[in-house]
């Protein structure tokens, strides 16, 4: 899509999930920004939701359309192989790469259950992290920085650990703000 006075794309920037394995649960939680180019245009949006009758949380990043459409095709992969997070992970990331249509789909995603934690690309690519956390978007790296210095040196439950976490994120990334969307199981 082209700005009409522009020769350059009106891009849609940014995003940052991050999930954060506790004790006795999972913790994600994504921020609320849109950004279209350099101008905000929306302050709340829900990029964490629970799927699978609310036993699995999904958080995405990238083009919103398409992270809707991955979200519904894990769903129908869950579905179909009785609630297996990974194998329906795996499952999706290899249609993800194989289909003319999906492959042209741009987004990431986080999987969480209460024993998996999964990052899905479609590259093919299904990921668990090694430390029980991992983040995605432009504040990504901020995110997990802070939350693994915080799993290290504190005593803070996962939940104010990500909480922590994302305020820090928001404070460094511009295409990131702190009105979190945070969901536990």
């Amino acid at each position: 899509m082209l700005h009409p006075d522009s020769e350059y794309p009106l891009r849609f920037h940014g995003t940052t999930i991050l999930a954060v394995k506790g004790e006795n649960r999972v913790v994600m939680a994504g921020d609320g920004q849109v950004t279209l180019n350099n101008t905000v245009i929306k302050h709340s949006a829900k990029k964490v939701r629970r799927i699978y009758n609310e036993t699995i949380l999904v958080g995405f990043a990238g083009a919103t359309a398409d992270a809707l459409t991955l979200t519904e095709k894990l769903e129908q992969k869950l579905e179909r192989y009785n609630g297996n997070l990974t194998r329906s992970a795996v499952e999706l990331a290899r249609d993800w790469r194989a289909d003319k249509y999906l492959r042209r789909l741009e987004a990431l995603m986080i999987a969480v259950d209460g024993t998996s934690m999964l990052l899905i690309s479609g590259s093919g690519d299904v990921i668990e992290p090694d430390e029980g956390l991992v983040a995605i978007g432009s504040g990504g790296v901020a995110a997990q920085a802070a939350a693994t210095a915080l799993i290290r040196k504190t005593e803070l439950d996962a939940r104010e650990i990500v909480e922590t976490a994302m305020k820090i994120a928001a404070s460094l990334c511009v295409y990131t703000n702190d009105r979190i969307t945070i969901e536990e199981i």
